[in-house]
């Protein structure tokens, strides 16, 4: 049985995989014990994100922004995640040490973003908080890309909705406990939840550093717990063959020059686009915010027209293959973007706006030193550990659910019911219903963090596998510098500074979401 020619410039793990004469052999199957200590980190990592989705616009707010400042002084996160997802994903695909191949992304990470959580609250004016959220922001970003991967890299495929089901346990688990941590501080323990003008309460502060010792030890416990295939191991497994993407060294002459013409097309397309519009914001002075928006899709457009031209000319490098990849990702990839896309405009919406939204809509309050405001913020925290709870206890459920029916319609119900949790918000005025609200909120937040990337590892090179989990995360965290940039204008623009508007808006981004879902090609779903 004749094999194809094997160039001598293509990669090893290309030429393995191309190999026809090779004895492929199926990925084992992990025991529940092994998939619970590589999937444990993740309560570290939600325990940092959680106490920065519940408590930045809080700090932000005492420290004296405005209502609608808040959306562009959270522009650090997604701006971060667009950065740092793709060139950890790159590098992690490429590296292998004593530690192994993600391995040693989850520690620097921790180790830094440890650290940043212990100095943000101490924050002594708005922009040193601003600055410490692009920290922190990077560091768990560092840990919590190459945990994605972890999952594509050594579970197969008939596990991996079990896998990411397993680390939605853990981002449960760990953003219940962070986020009720200022409520049981000031309730249990007596720790004031409030304080003079500018100065964070001492509640969110012991939060913070109770958060940055848990980060630490659950991170360290999955590098010491768990395992690596090494690259020669995860070569010798066929399942991923159908999908490889030949490296851009065996491209023939005319692949090559075909997709440096897409890339400066699309390039010229973005600059086009973003000059326009930031001559038009300009022009017409509209809020800065809006900026953002015209100002990535120009430097986007810069981007590709350089990495077209350098290929054009030959040139080869990581960032030419970032860019040439990035417009020749798998079918199924592109269709989840949009699912993506929807799901977490809804949630940033969400981040952005429940603290503000509840504390005027509900608690009647926006003065930061008053006990409303402060009251409404900590039921903030428990809200949030409810949807989180749910979440947690619905990861569960949906191996279960994908089983009777299938993924995408699992997907869909959870989408759904987030979308009737968020909007029902807006009808709300007492405080206590907001948990009934959070339960559907809970549904769609464990479906959002397992079952697309269940669907998405199926369709991906396993030689790829983190750099396309990072290019994946352009789509959550593109629509959340969207909403950043239009968020606070909307708002101001034409809901009279009311926030609560902000989270119907989500409600209906949510619906969007669940419709597009349903024309997702998953075919082993």
């Amino acid at each position: 049985m004749g094999g194809r020619p094997i160039t001598s410039h293509q990669s090893p793990i290309t030429i393995i995989m191309q190999n026809e004469n090779i004895n492929r052999r199926t990925k084992p199957r992990l025991s529940f014990w092994q998939i619970w200590n590589m999937s444990f980190g993740f309560l570290g990592i939600q325990f940092g994100f959680a106490l920065q989705n519940a408590n930045v616009s809080r700090i932000f707010e005492t420290l004296g922004a405005n209502v609608e400042d808040i959306p562009i002084l959270w522009v650090a996160a997604p701006a971060t995640g667009l950065i740092v997802q793709p060139i950890i994903g790159y590098m992690s695909d490429r590296t292998w040490n004593r530690l192994g191949r993600r391995r040693p992304y989850f520690l620097v990470g921790a180790i830094f973003a440890s650290i940043a959580l212990f100095i943000m609250p101490n924050s002594p004016v708005l922009w040193v908080a601003a600055g410490m959220l692009w920290i922190m922001d990077a560091s768990i970003n560092i840990s919590m890309e190459p945990f994605r991967a972890f999952v594509g890299d050594n579970l197969p495929d008939e596990q991996r909705t079990t896998g990411f089901a397993m680390q939605s346990l853990f981002i449960g688990v760990g953003a219940v406990v962070a986020s009720m941590l200022p409520y049981v501080l000031t309730n249990w323990f007596n720790v004031s939840n409030t304080a003079p003008e500018g100065v964070v309460p001492d509640s969110v502060k012991w939060s913070f550093y109770l958060g940055g010792i848990i980060f630490f030890l659950a991170v360290m416990w999955t590098v010491i717990k768990s395992r690596e295939y090494s690259p020669e191991e995860l070569a010798s497994f066929g399942e991923s063959s159908e999908h490889e993407i030949p490296a851009d060294d065996a491209l023939s002459p005319e692949e090559l020059l075909r997709r440096s013409k897409q890339m400066i097309t699309y390039g010229i397309s973005f600059l086009a686009v973003g000059s326009a519009l930031t001559a038009w914001f300009v022009a017409a002075d509209l809020k800065k915010d809006l900026y953002i928006l015209s100002i990535g899709l120009t430097l986007v457009g810069l981007m590709f027209i350089i990495a077209g031209q350098m290929r054009k000319g030959g040139g080869t490098g990581g960032f030419i293959t970032i860019m040439s990849d990035l417009l020749n990702m798998p079918k199924t990839m592109k269709q989840l973007a949009w699912v993506q896309f929807f799901s977490w405009f809804a949630l940033f919406s969400m981040w952005i706006y429940t603290t503000a939204a509840v504390t005027s809509h509900i608690y009647g309050s926006s003065d930061t030193t008053s006990k409303a405001y402060n009251d409404g913020a900590d039921w903030v925290n428990v809200c949030f550990a409810v949807y989180n709870g749910v979440a947690a206890l619905a990861a569960f459920f949906l191996p279960i659910m994908a089983r009777w029916y299938n993924r995408k319609i699992t997907h869909m119900v959870c989408l759904l019911l987030g979308a009737l949790g968020l909007a029902s918000i807006f009808f709300i005025k007492d405080p206590n219903m907001l948990l009934v609200s959070m339960v559907g909120i809970g549904f769609a937040w464990a479906s959002i963090l397992s079952i697309p990337y269940a669907i998405l590892t199926g369709s991906l090179p396993s030689d790829k596998m983190g750099y396309f989990m990072g290019v994946f995360n352009f789509f959550i965290v593109i629509p959340q510098l969207l909403a950043s940039a239009v968020l606070g204008f909307m708002v101001s623009k034409f809901f009279n500074n009311e926030p609560i508007n902000a989270l119907f808006i989500g409600g209906v981004s949510f619906v969007i979401a669940a419709v597009v879902t349903m024309l997702v090609d998953d075919t082993k779903g």
